[in-house]
């Protein structure tokens, strides 16, 4: 393909009155999604395509007058989140040191809830009653815990003493809103939200802990509570935590502690947090029941308002008490006028989901049994746990249901729960609650050191493994407190023999948008411990039926273990299959292209007329200046043939209806439109179109727009035309241009597009070349030699000394030039050379 002139986006301010109250983000808008300044991002061509890794685009300020798409590949990460912590990185070498090499709780070592590429920063808050505003002090007393992955942060925040908040506000350096949240109504103490596309200066103010952040309830009684983000060593290791609040009316005092117990002692470690450090002296002390078991006292300044301490060799009562959340943590000054907050001391709480997926592949033994399990948990504050468990695809009987430690010798499995007794073999599932759980195995569970394993006849060590651990909160409607869909080899058809398995959870939205979150495991090699060999595959959903009229969307291509998001424009057909039960949702590999792991779907939904829009959903683009008079003032608008066309906007030019422009910042780009080529011999050229079509097809428009005047067509996003029923087109995707690799046609039933890749013949040569730089497949060279007066169509498949055809130029080998655009002229910046029939660029 030749290419194109420009390959950039350009920085905008968008006004986003529906979703912050007259604040304006700037950024860039590519492909329909918004992207921070500074960020840089892999283009989602869509279906068929999938994320180009080797492109990378860049969002840069207005102040450069353009951004930038590169083709890059990315680079291999291999550095753990452990490493931005000594303590811990040693740690976690230890553990690799005292597992025997037969072992393969692999994915205990890994860091799974972040992607290749990518790092996670956990802060913390104390929100407490604001002094110097206008509203009375609140007693309210909030924690807020907040975990940053690249520009996405998700936030859970658990309140005491006052009534459920409305809004959450962040506020920058300056005091100026930064974002607003509004907070669902609900009953539960806890509140969830990610705050997406953080622009990096504000990711620098995080950073640099200069950001606040507020909450306000809407009640007659309005309060507010507001607190600095700071980062914390101790969040981390952080098991147990506690909210300290003050009996006192308006006192605006609060305070958090989180603790951690030692690897191998019982000693409990703890620090302090005030929101506002006293200069006196103050007195700690663990408290059951109103009796003091403990008691340490210490100088807390200003200047160090951190308090941190050890409470060593903690007795069974107390470690006892400790996982019941019976536990009180008291603080109290010494002073002339006394303050005392205290609170009750819990397992860690957050928005994150426990969760396991079982896999042969992570068994102790390794093997590939095409098999399932997966486990959904929630700790209760009294150290209750509730399971859900379901295992599919065993290969012998079942035997046994575990909650483990990580073996220390060989065969000597550490088994802490059994849950065999609640397992019912006819649904393959386990339901119920430990309730004798020790705060060391609380202290491991939220550690991610616990493990799960499912014994069967054949394999009475394990043949099913998988680690218990945290699922980060990411924002999507997905109920993860259901089991979730099931992946496994056995439910691919036919059936597969794989070490690999996950689970899914699915839903529908109001605006029948399907959600989706995607939990793999067991792909990694024997030896390779590294983050990114997990998977690179691709998500797909479709109705069970493998028949040729199979409707199938892809989801998503991903590395990683974990993939979600969700997607917006689903058939009348698939939706109709959710909610029947007859979809099904497939993970494929480079080893198993025609699936690798399988499950079936079932979402009740009533979206029998498809997806439905609203202004909640609505995408940055739809957001754009259209009206013709303040399209004149707008900076950005483009002045073409005399008409004003807005950025981002696409339309055929007067001079030529073979060309289809757009406008990207005042600069006018146009492509020729490339023609699919017709299989049937049948065809017409209507006058106001540039590709020739059917004529039994034009029939049979003619009669249905006579017919049934709402039938429009296909909307097409890439090229921003509507398309006849019927019709069928190469995509047009920005800022790639035309895809001749691809085929879109527009269904006339449903008004959906459906794009598939072109299928190119099977070859027997052994030197096929590619007669076009824009062809899609190459073919066989005709070997027979040129004679003298060869025309110049012919020139590629002579014997002689081989030529390229560029445009409508042809040039001889090892000829250099600068491409020649319509209305841009030579680009000068690109070089292109024929290299034996192959034609080359250089930007």
């Amino acid at each position: 393909m030749m290419p194109r002139p420009i390959l950039n986006q350009h920085s905008m301010e968008i006004c986003l009155p529906h979703i912050i109250s007259s604040v304006c983000v700037p950024g860039c808008s590519f492909g329909g999604r918004f992207y921070s300044l500074e960020d840089t991002w892999h283009p989602d061509l869509g279906e068929p395509f999938g994320v180009m890794h080797c492109v990378q685009c860049h969002c840069e300020p207005q102040k450069s007058r353009r951004g930038h798409c590169c083709k890059t590949c990315p680079k291999k990460q291999t550095d753990s989140v452990l490493d931005s912590f000594e303590y811990f990185h040693e740690k976690g070498k230890e553990k690799v040191d005292d597992l025997h090499k037969s072992y393969n709780d692999r994915s205990y070592l890994s860091s799974e809830e972040v992607g290749p590429g990518e790092s996670r920063t956990d802060f913390v808050a104390v929100l407490t009653g604001v002094t110097d505003s206008w509203l009375p002090s609140s007693n309210g007393v909030a924690r807020a815990r907040f975990s940053l992955t690249r520009t996405s942060m998700a936030f859970s925040i658990t309140y005491l003493r006052m009534d459920r908040p409305s809004k959450i506000t962040f506020l920058d350096s300056d005091g100026t809103t930064a974002f607003e949240f509004r907070i669902p109504t609900g009953q539960s103490d806890m509140i969830c939200g990610v705050w997406k596309n953080l622009a990096k200066p504000l990711i620098r103010q995080l950073q640099s802990e200069q950001l606040r952040i507020s909450m306000t309830t809407s009640t007659s009684r309005q309060e507010e509570v507001e607190g600095k983000i700071i980062k914390h060593r101790a969040l981390f290791a952080e098991t147990f935590s506690s909210t300290l609040t003050s009996e006192e009316e308006n006192s605006g005092m609060g305070g958090i502690a989180m603790l951690t117990l030692s690897d191998t002692e019982n000693n409990l470690h703890f620090i302090l947090i005030l929101q506002e450090p006293v200069v006196v002296p103050i007195r700690v002390q663990l408290v059951y029941r109103q009796h003091v078991l403990r008691e340490i006292r210490a100088n807390v300044t200003s200047h160090d308002p951190d308090f941190a301490e050890v409470l060593t060799d903690l007795n069974s009562r107390e470690l006892f008490w400790l996982s019941r959340g019976q536990l009180e943590i008291a603080v109290a000054t010494e002073d002339q006028d006394p303050q005392h907050i205290s609170g009750f001391i819990t397992g860690r709480k957050s928005c994150d989901t426990i969760q396991s997926v079982m896999s042969s592949g992570d068994a102790l033994t390794p093997g590939k049994t095409g098999g399932v399990g997966s486990g959904v948990f929630y700790l209760h504050d009294n150290g209750t746990l509730d399971y859900q468990v379901q295992v599919a695809g065993l290969t012998s009987d079942f035997l046994g249901l575990t909650i483990e430690l990580k073996p220390r010798r060989r065969n000597k499995r550490s088994v802490l729960y059994d849950l065999t007794p609640e397992y019912n073999k006819a649904t393959g599932q386990a339901q119920g609650s430990w309730s004798r759980l020790e705060a060391r195995h609380i202290h491991m569970l939220l550690q991610n050191e616990l493990f799960i394993n499912v014994a069967t006849a054949h394999n009475q060590e394990g043949e099913l493994r998988g680690q218990i651990k945290a699922l980060l909160y990411n924002g999507l409607e997905a109920p993860r407190y259901e089991l979730p869909v099931p992946l496994a080899g056995h439910f691919v058809s036919p059936p597969v023999r794989t070490g690999a398995s996950g689970h899914a959870w699915v839903s529908v939205n109001k605006q029948c948008h399907l959600q989706y979150e995607i939990v793999v495991a067991g792909l990694s090699k024997a030896d390779d411990l590294t983050v990114n060999a997990h998977l690179h595959g691709l998500a797909e959903i479709g109705e069970i039926d493998d028949s040729s009229t199979t409707h199938k969307r892809l989801l998503t291509g991903f590395y990683g273990s974990q993939a979600q998001g969700v997607l917006k424009d689903i058939s009348v057909e698939l939706l109709q299959h959710l909610d029947q039960g007859t979809a099904f949702i497939q993970v494929s590999t480079k080893t198993n292209p025609r699936g690798e792991i399988r499950g079936r779907v079932h979402v009740p939904n009533n979206c029998e007329f498809g997806t439905r829009g609203g202004m909640e959903e609505a995408e940055f683009d739809d957001l754009f200046v259209k009206d013709p008079e303040e399209l004149k003032n707008d900076p950005h608008t483009c002045f073409f043939e005399n008409q004003h066309h807005a950025h981002g906007s696409r339309w055929t030019p007067n001079y030529d209806k073979c060309f289809s422009c757009s406008c990207q910042k005042r600069t006018v780009i146009c492509d020729p439109v490339i023609c699919p080529v017709l299989t049937c011999s049948r065809t017409i050229q209507p006058e106001d179109k540039c590709c020739p079509i059917y004529i039994f097809l034009l029939t049979v428009l003619s009669n249905l727009v006579s017919s049934v005047s709402f039938l429009l067509g296909c909307y097409f996003e890439g090229d921003q035309k509507m398309h006849a029923p019927g019709t069928t087109w190469h995509p047009f995707v920005p800022p790639f241009g035309y895809i001749k690799c691809a085929v879109c046609t527009c269904k006339g039933s449903s008004g959906e597009v459906h794009c598939e890749k072109v299928t190119c013949p099977v070859l027997t040569c052994s030197h096929p070349i590619r007669r076009n730089p824009s062809d899609c497949c190459k073919e066989c060279p005709e070997e027979e030699k040129t004679p003298a007066g060869l025309e110049h169509t012919d020139m590629m498949q002579a014997d002689g000394p081989r030529h390229c055809k560029f445009g409508k130029n042809y040039y001889q080998n090892s000829d250099n030039w600068h491409p020649w655009v319509p209305l841009v002229g030579e680009m000068k910046c690109i070089n292109c050379w024929c290299d034996v029939s192959i034609v080359a660029a250089n930007v």
